[in-house]
């Protein structure tokens, strides 16, 4: 049967004039030439050039002096080897060399695309029949490095999107670390980079029950000199350096817009991006509303999902997925408990959909296959496309196919409530395949989407449009029940 799609007029694409200042370095050498030079400007001279730094850059960031006051401070140990007294530097040439570290970043230049839709925690002031929402997009700028970044919007009656417009400026978080580890829960969480057992062996031995990251930084470094001549043997101690460094929390300013609030990969794990955010709204057996987020992070070479957790978008703990049901990309949470069990769906394969339940959200083992690709226009490989929905009639879980062309499309099926690892069907057809518009961007012909809720009887499914920009749609959820039901 035909289901009736309805394509929305609005829009996201990127925008390059949406910039942060980040820390910049070329390495140590130019790093200890620069702070001399500065250091032999007179007084007069650095004043005159810093008001020029600030005409120029201080309307295009809030507060930037506190950016150039923390990034100086990030020099400290050249400043010490070179004799000086950093506290005692004159304020404004403290900031002019901050200001050589520092450089704008196009957080959104090259792409905003790959939504994910949940519904905001503030319902207050909005006409009946509509809802405020808050929307993820992964956002792609120079040298292809992926973030997370917001918008807000509300989904009037009609199901038409409004989204608020973007803040002004752009905000990196406080940045916090574990500090220290203990060794036997460690090395349980290092068994997901699946290190050879006499190697692990030899870390251990040398760590005591409670280690710093120094400290296992140098048992590592002198067993890579120990395995020098064995390149796999080195990568693995290098990532287990990365996975030490994969746990952290991140705050934002309480007077920032959610859409100033940006995070950018800060750990080694996903230094060249963090793909695909899916966010999904999680009722715990108390009650308690937590938003949850799985996502890929790449540090070039290799991928490590991870779990982001927030209860108010301010604030964010970040740690990595393990176990057998955690490999690949494509993790998507259910939004509760199943029989007193964590779900997800996962492909671990690359080209399976399957399901995988845990008591423990980090580690997720015996992973069971949903599906296979069934029809022509997933032949290559299916996945999830963001969190299922819970219905009456079952789990909705919004899927997507890779076809001839290496064409995306996104489909759906239903899985039953009380057993989500047996699927009830699927449509044969897909919902959304790339209209000629959409069909021009960084990947082309794709349509994707990472998360869809359902609001006045329709789902509404955020979508990226060929991993350049994003838009949304929506379908009337009874005949998409119904056709999938029909086996349509």
């Amino acid at each position: 049967m035909r289901i009736p799609v309805s394509r929305k007029a609005t829009k996201i694409y990127p925008n390059s004039k949406r910039v942060f200042a980040r820390f910049f370095s070329n390495g140590a050498e130019r790093a200890r030439s620069v702070i001399q030079k500065v250091m032999q400007m007179s007084d007069e001279e650095t004043a005159t050039y810093f008001s020029q730094i600030l005409r120029e850059f201080s309307r295009r960031h809030r507060n930037i002096t506190r950016v150039f006051e923390k990034h100086a401070g990030l020099l400290k140990p050249y400043f010490i080897e070179a004799g000086i007294d950093y506290n005692n530097v004159n304020i404004h040439r403290r900031w002019l060399i901050g200001s050589y570290f520092t450089m704008e970043y196009a957080i959104e230049s090259a792409a905003f695309f790959n939504p994910s839709m949940v519904e905001d925690i503030d319902q207050t002031n909005l006409e009946d029949g509509a809802k405020r929402v808050i929307i993820s997009f992964r956002a792609v700028g120079e040298g292809h490095i992926s973030s997370i970044v917001f918008r807000r919007a509300v989904i009037d009656r009609d199901n038409e999107i409004h989204l608020d417009g973007a803040g002004k400026y752009i905000d990196e978080p406080e940045i916090y670390r574990d500090s220290t580890y203990e060794k036997y829960t460690f090395f349980q969480k290092a068994a997901s980079i699946k290190l050879p057992k006499n190697i692990k062996n030899e870390i251990a031995k040398d760590l005591k029950d409670e280690f710093e990251y120094e400290e296992l930084k140098t048992v590592i470094r002198n067993l890579q000199k120990t395995y020098n001549e064995k390149a796999e043997i080195k990568q693995h101690l290098e990532r287990m350096l990365w996975l030490s460094n994969s746990f952290y929390e991140i705050n934002f300013s309480l007077d920032t817009d959610i859409s100033d609030r940006v995070i950018f990969p800060y750990s080694s794990s996903e230094k060249r991006g963090m793909e695909d955010a899916r966010f999904v709204r999680f009722t715990d057996d108390n009650g308690d509303i937590i938003y949850y987020a799985t996502y890929t992070a790449y540090d070039g070479v290799a991928i490590q999902p991870m779990l982001l957790e927030t209860r108010d978008f301010y604030h964010f703990h970040i740690m990595p997925l393990y176990g057998e049901g955690a490999q690949n990309k494509n993790l998507a949470l259910f939004p509760r408990k199943i029989n007193g069990k964590y779900a997800m769906v996962s492909r671990i394969d690359g080209i399976n959909n399957y399901v995988v339940f845990s008591d423990d959200l980090n580690v997720w083992e015996n992973p069971v296959m949903l599906h296979e690709p069934k029809h022509p226009w997933s032949f290559i490989q299916v996945g999830n496309c963001g969190s299922p929905i819970e219905t009456e009639a079952g789990w909705l879980l919004m899927i997507h196919g890779v076809g001839p062309m290496r064409q995306y499309c996104i489909s759906a099926c239903l899985l039953e409530l009380g057993n989500p690892q047996k699927e009830i069907d699927q449509l044969k057809d897909p919902l959304l395949t790339p209209l000629e518009e959409e069909r021009e961007g960084y990947v082309p012909n794709v349509v994707y989407s990472c998360g869809s809720i359902i609001h006045n009887g329709e789902v509404i499914i955020p979508y990226g449009m060929s991993d350049y920009a994003s838009s949304f749609a929506s379908v009337p959820l009874n005949k998409l029940i119904e056709a999938i039901l029909q086996g349509g």
